[in-house]
């Protein structure tokens, strides 16, 4: 792993840790989630890296996927558990990092088993461990307080312009789960708990997340359709993007998001609909990147405070 590629993973986290702090404090009753999510996005852009994909902001019992739409209204709710999910890259390198935000003193039991099932996950990272030994810290650490690892849900290798690099870490323990840690690669460990039934499903309605799936013959595309095309290849590469980083390519919002949703059938965009708790279950979550460098070293990249 060249020395710059280092660098760039710490710097990615170094920025993310910041950015996720900020904008957790940012979390109150009433305010817009539009507003929490530009902000952490704008704020990585002034500090020098660039989004790895949409700030997601994801409400009680949606686990991930959701961030907020053009003229998106909604706002924090009295109560909630929110989770804020930031991820940064610079020069293609990613650090992925999360934290859930409490406003009902109720759910701090919650929080608290899957913070700590983050801290004891950490401990298992070393080169040649097993991804299966994260996953049975995490269950462990959930499941003594009470509460349930969501199965279906889990951390990630990263690598560069990728967000999800094949790899997966899970959040229960099966010893017949493959995969170790390996030297010159970066992992995101990414525990999720529930008091629900600790499974997701999609939410096929509500979809805000898409990425460039495949390119190819656009005899068939309307002029919108070819510049969406061309600005996500140009911009975003592989990673995740939203309608709100294409509004300048239209005033028509309805037509962008027709546009999408057609690119998405015929195959050039791949979907990422809102992930739900089956049960509609409380869900937090915690995350952190890790960076194994060639000689062994293990580096929390985002290990900034989690207030």
């Amino acid at each position: 792993m060249d020395e710059e590629v280092v660098k760039a993973y710490i710097r990615a986290g170094e920025i993310a840790a910041r950015v996720r702090d900020e904008a957790a404090r940012m979390i109150e009753p009433g305010r817009r989630l539009i507003d929490i999510c530009e902000y952490a996005e704008n704020r990585i852009v002034e500090l020098g890296g660039a989004p790895a994909f949409p700030c997601n902001i994801s409400i009680n019992s949606v686990a991930a996927h959701y961030t907020p739409v053009i003229g998106d209204e909604a706002v924090v709710p009295e109560g909630a558990v929110v989770k804020l999910d930031v991820g940064v890259h610079v020069d293609g390198y990613i650090a992925d990092t999360a934290v859930t935000v409490a406003l009902d003193e109720r759910w701090t039991p919650l929080i608290e088993a899957v913070r700590e099932a983050l801290e004891r996950a950490l401990e298992t990272v070393r080169p040649g461990a097993r991804f299966a030994d994260t996953g049975r810290a995490i269950a462990e650490a959930i499941q003594s307080r009470g509460f349930r690892p969501i199965v279906n849900l889990g951390g990630h290798s990263l690598a560069r312009y990728r967000v999800h690099a094949g790899e997966s870490i899970p959040n229960a323990f099966d010893p017949a789960i493959p995969g170790r840690y390996s030297p010159g690669k970066a992992y995101a460990i990414e525990p999720f708990g529930t008091n629900g039934e600790g499974l997701v499903v999609e939410d096929r309605e509500t979809v805000t997340i898409y990425s460039l799936a495949r390119l190819g013959l656009r005899r068939r595309l309307t002029s919108l359709e070819r510049s969406i095309l061309e600005e996500v290849q140009r911009r975003f590469r592989t990673l995740p993007f939203t309608e709100r980083w294409l509004s300048h390519l239209t005033s028509d919002v309805q037509a962008l998001r027709k546009s999408l949703r057609r690119l998405a059938r015929m195959g050039f965009l791949t979907q990422y609909p809102a992930l739900v708790e089956r049960r509609r279950g409380m869900v937090a979550q915690f995350e952190h990147t890790v960076l194994i460098t060639d000689g062994g070293e293990v580096i929390v990249t985002t290990s900034g405070s989690t207030g």
